[in-house]
C-alpha cells in the first residue's frame, strides 16, 4: 500500500500549520500516526517543499530523501502533479502500485480506523473512494445563485418546503482519497467519473483551514482530553 502526504511548507490561512503544535504534537504528525496504523513507514511518502517539515517528518521516522522540485513548491502548483511526481520517482525505482492513498494533513481527527474502512469500499474498477460528510448547504435548500437579473433562484430545482425532503448532498471533507493509479495517469481528480464515497462524521471531518479552524480543533482536541 502507497500512503501519499502532501505537506507544503507555505499556508496562507494559518502560517506554518504542517508543523504548528495542535496540542502536544505537530499538525503533520496526526497524520504521520494513522498512516503508520494502516502501512509500514517504508510506504509512506511526506512530500514536501519545506526543510522544517522535512525534520519533522524524518523526526517520526519517515524518511524524505529529497524536497520537491521548484516548480511543485509554488502556490499555483496542485496535488495532481504533486502525485504524478511521485509516481514517476517510484516507478523509475521499478516500484508499481495498484493505488494510492492520499491523506491530507490538515485532517487531524481522521483514524486509522477510518482508512481502514475506505479502503474496504475500494476496488480496481472504479476511479476513486473519497471521503465525505453531509452537507449543510444543500443546493436544494439554502444554496442560491444569481439569475441573468441579479435575482437569487435556488442552486438546484426542488418544490420541497422541508429540508428532510429533499435529497442528501455529500461534502468531500478532504481527510481521505483512495486513487487509482493508471485513472490518475489519464485524467486528474476533479474528472473523474467512477466515485465512491466513505461517509464520515462531523468531528472526523474537521479540516483546518483558516484561523477559525485552528481554535475549533484546539477545543477539541483539550475536550477529548478531558
Amino acid at each position: 500500500m502507497l500512503v501519499i502526504i502532501p505537506a507544503r511548507g507555505g499556508s496562507k490561512g494559518v502560517p506554518g500549520k504542517n508543523i504548528k503544535l495542535l496540542g502536544d504534537k505537530p499538525l503533520l504528525q496526526y497524520t504521520i500516526d494513522e498512516a503508520l496504523a494502516i502501512t509500514t513507514k517504508e510506504n509512506i511518502i511526506v512530500s514536501t517543499d519545506s526543510e522544517e517539515i522535512k525534520k519533522v517528518a524524518e523526526g517520526l521516522g519517515i524518511a524524505v530523501p529529497e524536497l520537491r522540485p521548484k516548480e511543485l513548491a509554488t502556490d499555483t502548483a496542485g496535488t495532481y502533479e504533486v502525485l504524478l511526481h511521485e509516481i514517476k520517482k517510484l516507478e523509475s525505482r521499478g516500484k508499481f502500485f495498484s493505488h494510492l492513498v492520499l491523506l491530507q494533513p490538515t485532517s487531524p481527527f481522521r483514524k486509522g480506523h477510518h482508512i481502514k474502512k475506505a479502503l474496504g469500499e475500494y476496488n480496481d474498477s472504479i476511479d476513486m473512494v473519497v471521503s465525505v460528510k453531509e452537507t449543510k448547504a444543500n443546493p436544494y435548500y439554502v444554496l442560491r445563485e444569481e439569475d441573468e437579473h441579479g435575482f437569487l433562484i435556488p442552486s438546484k430545482n426542488s418544490l420541497a418546503t422541508r429540508r428532510q425532503d429533499v435529497p442528501k448532498v455529500w461534502e468531500i471533507n478532504g481527510a481521505i482519497y483512495i486513487i487509482n493509479i493508471e485513472s490518475l495517469k489519464v485524467k486528474p481528480i476533479n474528472q473523474f467519473k467512477k466515485v465512491k464515497k466513505y461517509v464520515m462524521d462531523e468531528i472526523s471531518s474537521h479540516d483546518i483551514d483558516t484561523m477559525m479552524d485552528w481554535r475549533m480543533a484546539e477545543v477539541m482536541i483539550k475536550n477529548m482530553k478531558a
